[in-house]
């Protein structure tokens, strides 16, 4: 019992020393290589509409430490965040996803950049509905009501930018990330065109966040 207390007293200054070096890291990275975190995903870990930049406030701890470790070993592809991963150790990577899963939905995200398009509207059937004549399920069947998302799996797709949306479909279509164990998003991408790609990706951005709790 002693040795199981003396444990857990020097494992809480270690917890607490991550998440110190995981702020730092967001405004000013590590000195290794990495990049500030909220040069691309703002303080608030929002991210940027206008760049396409998703947010990371809020989501599953897992999901994010596992994109992390994709980009490092290559089953996701991005210029910036391969050099940002590679350039971060694993305490680092994973006190990251801590961080970033603890952190509240910006209160701006509740309200949609935009209109949600009409429930007869493409990008709503896809979501809600699916195709299943090419064995398409509705996106909302793995990412929850709405896009709120699903555990560490299903990210949230709701509120992400647009442009990040369909830039991920592409990329899952063409192959460039190949990071999704069950292999269902290379299945689905490959199915939908361009314009299948555009509509969903402009209906899980207009929808509404629940931000309870969120940050002014």
């Amino acid at each position: 019992m002693f040795g199981l207390g003396m444990a857990m007293v020097i494992a809480l200054p270690i917890t607490a020393a991550h998440a110190a070096d995981a702020a730092a890291i967001t405004t000013q990275g590590n000195g290794k290589g990495a990049a500030p975190c909220m040069a691309c995903h703002g303080v608030d870990g929002g991210g940027q509409l206008a760049a396409g930049n998703p947010r990371l406030a809020g989501l599953d701890a897992a999901y994010l430490q596992k994109q992390l470790d994709d980009f490092v070993n290559g089953s996701r592809n991005s210029p910036v965040m391969q050099a940002t991963a590679t350039a971060l150790s694993e305490d680092e990577r994973q006190a990251l996803a801590s961080y970033y899963s603890k952190l509240p939905i910006p209160a701006a995200l509740a309200k949609p950049a935009s209109v949600p398009p009409a429930d007869d509207s493409a990008g709503n059937v896809l979501a809600t509905r699916g195709r299943w004549d090419k064995q398409v399920p509705a996106c909302v069947q793995c990412h929850g009501p709405a896009g709120v998302g699903v555990g560490a799996h299903f990210p949230p797709l709701a509120g992400q930018p647009a442009a990040y949306i369909e830039a991920q479909l592409k990329a899952w279509q063409q192959g460039t990330r190949h990071n999704d164990p069950l292999q269902l998003m290379q299945h689905l991408s490959t199915t939908l065109s361009a314009q299948d790609i555009h509509a969903v990706a402009a209906w899980f951005a207009a929808q509404p966040l629940a931000t309870k709790g969120a940050t002014p």
